[in-house]
């Protein structure tokens, strides 16, 4: 090859190495939208709307939340996997969209593979249920609870966010753990379940205690129990579900940032870091600290490696529990 060739390739190479990295360096250069496949208010929106804020601080471009609730999740995370992969759509995804739709759904109501068509950015966060009753529901503990959905099968009803939901998951465990018969309801997000249990249109819920909590302090609803092992540190008088009578009984709900496959991997570096620096700071901290969410953060591969194990452990939960959509 002649030198003025090697001299030519090697510039033509530079420069389309600077060229990314400028790209890279620039972006991003206008809003991002960023989109939550459940209703506004509810947990996901909550605890991705603390962490969008701060990374509006740190890369200097607004981010437009796009809330699109409904289809156990679907919906939303399908117009995920359907944006331009660019880095100015990326999404909300949980335990519901990368785990349990995985063996909750036929096959037919997914017109994607959450494996193969997302790439996992970042886990940001994990929570855990509460387990509230309606006020005029005459039980105060599981045990109490459990005694009076014996004494009455079929007859009580389980308010959830939607088909999938830890929520929902989450009492078809508990029901197959203690032998009860309970109704499950779902709800396009927990906002509405929530407010038909102050009404007491439904008996019972289990929801992450960063949307439920306000609601159990103001008294409106009554908590019994938390699906964690150990007792929430802004309920040290409510018991765990384990522990008030379900040995064994735990759930958790976590969420992440993912993107369309083919976004270029200089840009999911990027998101990756600026989530974990979003993390770190003292404001993410507080107000995560405030609703019961930990801030996870990590890596890409640590993502999937947890996704995967998730999705191992729901689908033992769904083939158990007999769970199907409602």
């Amino acid at each position: 090859m002649h030198s003025l060739q090697i001299r030519t390739r090697a510039a033509l190479a530079c420069a389309l190495f600077l060229g990314a990295a400028s790209a890279l360096a620039e972006y991003p250069e206008r809003p991002i939208r960023l989109i939550i496949s459940s209703a506004a208010g509810g947990s996901p929106d909550v605890v991705t709307r603390i962490l969008a804020a701060e990374l509006v601080k740190q890369m200097g471009q607004q981010i437009v939340i796009d809330n699109r609730p409904g289809g156990a999740q679907t919906i939303g995370t399908e117009m995920v996997v359907r944006a331009a992969p660019d880095g100015y759509t990326i999404g909300y995804a949980n335990v519901v969209t990368l785990a349990i739709n995985k063996s909750l759904l036929p096959k037919q109501q997914q017109s994607y593979d959450p494996d193969k068509d997302l790439v996992l950015v970042g886990q940001f966060l994990s929570t855990y249920n509460l387990l509230a009753v309606t006020n005029s529901l005459p039980v105060k503990s599981v045990k109490e609870l459990i005694d009076y959905a014996w004494q009455n099968p079929g007859k009580l009803m389980n308010a959830s966010g939607g088909n999938g939901t830890t929520g929902h998951l989450g009492g078809e465990l508990f029901k197959i753990m203690t032998g009860t018969q309970i109704v499950h309801v779902p709800y396009k997000g927990s906002p509405q379940g929530i407010s038909d249990l102050i009404g007491g249109q439904v008996q019972l819920m289990f929801d992450n205690l960063t949307s439920i909590s306000p609601h159990v302090r103001s008294g409106k609803v009554r908590g019994i129990g938390v699906s964690s092992l150990k007792r929430s540190p802004i309920f040290p008088d409510i018991p765990t579900i384990a522990e008030a009578g379900v040995p064994g009984y735990e759930t958790n709900a976590w969420g992440g940032i993912v993107v369309p496959v083919g976004t270029p991997q200089a840009i999911v570096t990027k998101l990756n870091n600026e989530i974990n620096k979003a993390l770190r700071t003292s404001t993410v901290k507080e107000r995560y600290a405030a609703i019961e969410a930990e801030p996870v953060g990590g890596t890409p591969e640590q993502f999937a490696a947890f996704v995967k194990n998730e999705t191992v452990k729901w689908a033992d939960v769904v083939k158990k529990s007999g769970a199907k959509l409602d």
